[in-house]
């Protein structure tokens, strides 16, 4: 007999960086197979990110007083408009993803206020009835996986097919910015110093693989481009400030290698099946946070005195766990990672999104500021659980039973 009850309309959070946003993907096309309608709430950093995101209906947007490295600050009015922007989306289901350090409970509690019917989270402190599935997720489990596993136990899985690798929808030809050779990019950037080069060691980077016959191609936002440009210098093609999130995308698509930093661009150049040459400082654990499901070399010291500290800045003089990789070291990953990349590769059809009618084009809505009121008087006004939306279908949850009662541990 055919199951007729509509399926539900899930909002999946993730409130910090692009990369972090990147690596919910998997998790994302499980709760969209499964949902009538997808809705990402982010934080400004990561919406392009989920604009970029197969399965992905609408994404809001609200810029969260308890993330980020400048918090923005606690406004009430701006929390009314949030709980006006939710509970107009007469969301079922939520699924707050936060990384391992993270509380799940403020979004949480908002999320009740704004009548959300049934809530799941990674939760380490004791949620009282602020969630309605509180998760533990496996030690060391990769960021990817712990998302993914969560979705599956709220009820969610991948469609057919669909093998849990990273994705973003196609990414556009940038060969007019890069030029049709063969080339390697160098992203010298990150939002966290501690997790990149300095400038004058990425510079000499780039003169090592200029020197070996690479083409360099140089990366970074608008307010890198003091940084591009001195890493670039005569070796390289500086794009610094030249491309958006889903340009670079494409850049990073037609890489033979992406050498980066642990920031979002990696996750970025996995997304696109690029191969990774990763300076991963351990500030944070690789096991959590190295690119995933393609091919990557990790370069830097995983032991040196910085590891596990998650220090913005690195704390020991010279930065030794990433300025001391020799160029032989970065010259041989590169090598190797070339030789599991054909020069001709492009992977633009690895970023396809997954085979459901309704998921059909590959064009992503822009975002909505949850910060701003959407009705045209601009009322702050918040309306009760049972307004506006009717009453929600089984807001148990999926998966509901004795094992995964509220406050239960799965």
């Amino acid at each position: 007999m055919t199951d007729t009850r509509r399926l539900p309309r899930t909002l999946v959070v993730r409130l910090d960086s692009a990369g972090d946003v990147l690596l919910a993907g998997p998790a994302v096309r499980a709760v969209a197979a499964g949902s009538s309608h997808t809705a990402m709430l982010c934080g400004p950093r990561g919406v392009q990110a989920a604009k970029l995101l197969p399965g992905v209906d609408e994404v809001l947007e609200y810029d969260a007083p308890w993330v980020g490295l400048e918090p923005a600050p606690v406004s009430r009015a701006a929390t009314r408009r949030l709980l006006q922007t939710l509970t107009a989306g007469c969301f079922d289901r939520a699924l707050v993803l936060v990384s391992y350090h993270q509380s799940p409970l403020p979004i949480a509690l908002l999320l009740k206020l704004a009548g959300v019917g049934w809530t799941a989270a990674d939760s380490e402190d004791y949620p009282g009835a602020l969630l309605d599935l509180r998760h533990r997720r496996l030690p060391r489990r990769h960021e990817a996986l712990a998302t993914l596993d969560l979705a599956r136990d709220a009820g969610f899985a991948l469609p057919p097919g669909d093998e849990g690798a990273l994705r973003v929808t196609t990414p556009p030809d940038t060969t007019h910015l890069t030029g049709s050779e063969p080339y390697v990019v160098l992203h010298p950037g990150a939002a966290v110093p501690a997790r990149a080069w300095s400038p004058e060691r990425a510079a000499r980077a780039a003169a090592a693989l200029a020197a070996e016959g690479y083409r360099v191609v140089v990366t970074g936002d608008r307010g890198e481009r003091e940084l591009t440009a001195k890493v670039a210098g005569s070796h390289g093609l500086d794009l610094g400030g030249l491309t958006d999130l889903r340009q670079l995308a494409g850049v990073l698509a037609r890489a033979r290698v992406a050498l980066v930093g642990n920031t979002g661009p990696a996750h970025l150049a996995a997304a696109v099946g690029t191969p990774v040459a990763s300076l991963f400082a351990p500030v944070v654990p690789a096991e959590r946070w190295a690119p995933y499901g393609v091919p990557h070399v990790l370069l830097g010291d995983q032991s040196a005195a910085c590891a596990a500290t998650r220090a913005r800045d690195c704390p020991v003089p010279g930065h030794p766990c990433l300025d001391g990789v020799s160029d032989a070291e970065v010259l041989a990953a590169v090598a190797a990672l070339c030789e599991r990349r054909p020069t001709a590769m492009h992977d633009a059809d690895r970023t396809r999104k997954t085979d459901r009618a309704d998921l059909a084009t590959d064009a992503s809505p822009g975002p909505r500021d949850a910060s701003r009121p959407q009705d045209a008087s601009g009322s702050e006004d918040v309306a009760g659980p049972g307004d506006a939306c009717g009453p929600a279908e089984d807001v148990s949850g999926p998966g509901r039973g004795p094992e995964t009662e509220r406050g239960a541990t799965v």
